[in-house]
C-alpha cells in the first residue's frame, strides 16, 4: 500500500533517532520515496549523511543553506508529500506542534501540511504521563493527526514505563493500514485463532501445535480494510498491533464454542482458522496434579462440540463462512468434503505433508478451494500475505 507514496520523515532530537535509519529502509522496501527533515538537535543523535544515504535524497535541517543561501521551501516540501511521519517526536516537538510553533523546518513543514500526519512520541514515562503532555497529544489528535502510541519498556537510565517509541515495523504497519482500501468498512467479521488446551489435571493439558499466526494476520488485515473484527483466540503468545480489534480470550474448545456462537449472528461472516481440539478428557483432576506412577495412565476422551458445523447450520444467505483444512493424505478430496459438510463458502487447504506446511513456519503453501470448484494454488508465502489473499476472496463474497 506504500508503493509510489511520497513520505516525509521528520526526525527530532531523541535517542530513538537511531531507529529512523530502519524506518527509511522499511519504507524503501515498501516502494515509498522518502525525504528527511531533521531538527538541529536530531543531528546530535544520527548524522544527516546516514539518512541521506539511505533515503537517496538530501536531508533538510535548516530553512536555508549557509554556504550558498539556497532556500529550503517548506511549502513545496509539504505539498510534495502523501504523508508526514514524525518519528521520533520528543516532548518539546509535541508541545510546539500542538501550539503552532514554527521555529525550525520540521515544525514549519508540519504547519504547511495538508497530508496525513503521523506522530510517534518518544520520551521518559513521567514526561509522557504528565497532564500537559496528554493535553498536547489530545490537541494533536483532535486536529486530525494520527498518534502512534509509545510502548511500555525500558527507557534511558534503566527506568521502565510508557514512552518508548514504537518499533519501526509497527510504525510501517500503521502507515500501510492507513492507506489500505477500506472496502470492508461497516462489515463485522468473526475470526478464531490458535489452539485450544483441554485440561487433564491442574497442570497438564492436551492440545496441538497451532501458533495462531494465521488468525492474527487475518484479524490485522481485515481491520486494516476497515472491518470491525472480533478475534476469539486460544492460548498464544502473540500481540495485536491494531488496538481496534476486539479480542476474546479462551482456553478450551467449549469456551471457544460458546464465544463464537454468542456473537456469530451479529456478524457478516466468520473465518475459522483456530485448530480446535476434537476431543477433551471426560474427567479432569482440577484440584490436584496426577502423580507420576509406575503403571500406564489411561485417559478417556469425548468429542468436543463442532464449532464449524454449528455455525454452518445457522449461517444465513447474507453471511459468509470459511475455514481451514490440514490434511496428510487425499488432501484435496478431504478438504472439499469438509467444506461441503461444514457449509463453508470456500476452504483454505494446508498440506501437512509439504515440508513448508508444518506448524510454526512463518511461510507456507496453501490452496483456496471454492464451492464452485474454483481452485487457486499459492507458492510459498508468508502468513500475512496468505491473509491478504484470503481477504481478497472474502471480498468477492460480500460485495
Amino acid at each position: 500500500m506504500l508503493t509510489g507514496k511520497k513520505i516525509i520523515l521528520g526526525v527530532s532530537g531523541s535517542i530513538a533517532a537511531y531507529k529512523s535509519a530502519q524506518l527509511i529502509r522499511l519504507l524503501a522496501r515498501e516502494g515509498a520515496e522518502v525525504k528527511v527533515v531533521m531538527t538541529p538537535h536530531a543531528k546530535e543523535f544520527i548524522t544527516p549523511l546516514t539518512l541521506a544515504t539511505l533515503s537517496k535524497n538530501p536531508v533538510l535541517c535548516d530553512f536555508f543553506t549557509v554556504e550558498n543561501g539556497s532556500w529550503n521551501n517548506h511549502i513545496d516540501l509539504s505539498s510534495w508529500a502523501d504523508a508526514y511521519l514524525i518519528a521520533p517526536t520528543t516532548a518539546s516537538t509535541i508541545a510546539k506542534l500542538a501550539n503552532g510553533n514554527a521555529d525550525n523546518l520540521l515544525l514549519a513543514t508540519y504547519l504547511a501540511s495538508h497530508c496525513p500526519v503521523f506522530v510517534a512520541p518518544a520520551m521518559d514515562s513521567q514526561m509522557y504521563e504528565h497532564p500537559t503532555m496528554q493535553n498536547n497529544l489530545k490537541k494533536l489528535a483532535q486536529a486530525g493527526n494520527i498518534i502512534i502510541e509509545p510502548l511500555n519498556g525500558e527507557l534511558i537510565g534503566g527506568v521502565h514505563g510508557k514512552g518508548k517509541m514504537q518499533e519501526p515495523e509497527s510504525i510501517i504497519y500503521t502507515l500501510k493500514s492507513f492507506f489500505e482500501p477500506k472496502d470492508m468498512k461497516g462489515k463485522k467479521i468473526l475470526i478464531t485463532a490458535g489452539p485450544t488446551f483441554e485440561r487433564i489435571d491442574s497442570v497438564r493439558f492436551v492440545g496441538n501445535y497451532s501458533s495462531g499466526k494465521t488468525g492474527f494476520a487475518l484479524a490485522e488485515v481485515c481491520a486494516a480494510h476497515g472491518a470491525e473484527v472480533t478475534l476469539v483466540s486460544g492460548p498464544v503468545s502473540l500481540t495485536l498491533r491494531n488496538n481496534n480489534i476486539k479480542r476474546i480470550y479462551v482456553e478450551n474448545a467449549e469456551q471457544m464454542y460458546k464465544a463464537t456462537m454468542s456473537c456469530f449472528q451479529q456478524m457478516d461472516g466468520a473465518i475459522l482458522s483456530a485448530a480446535v481440539s476434537d476431543f477433551t478428557p471426560t474427567t479432569v483432576a482440577t484440584a490436584k496434579k496426577i502423580k507420576q506412577g509406575t503403571e500406564n495412565l489411561t485417559l478417556e476422551f469425548k468429542p468436543t462440540r463442532d464449532i464449524a458445523a454449528a455455525l454452518g447450520k445457522i449461517k444465513n444467505p447474507e453471511q459468509f463462512l470459511t475455514g481451514f483444512a490440514i490434511e496428510t493424505d487425499n488432501a484435496e478430496l478431504n478438504a472439499i468434503e469438509k467444506m461441503n459438510r461444514k457449509n463453508f463458502d470456500f476452504i483454505v487447504l494446508n498440506r501437512l505433508g509439504d515440508i513448508h506446511a508444518n506448524y510454526g513456519f512463518d511461510s507456507i503453501k496453501y490452496s483456496i478451494i471454492h464451492r464452485s470448484g474454483l481452485k487457486k494454488d499459492y507458492e510459498l508465502k508468508s502468513k500475512h500475505d496468505i491473509a491478504i489473499e484470503i481477504v481478497k476472496e472474502i471480498n468477492t463474497l460480500i460485495f
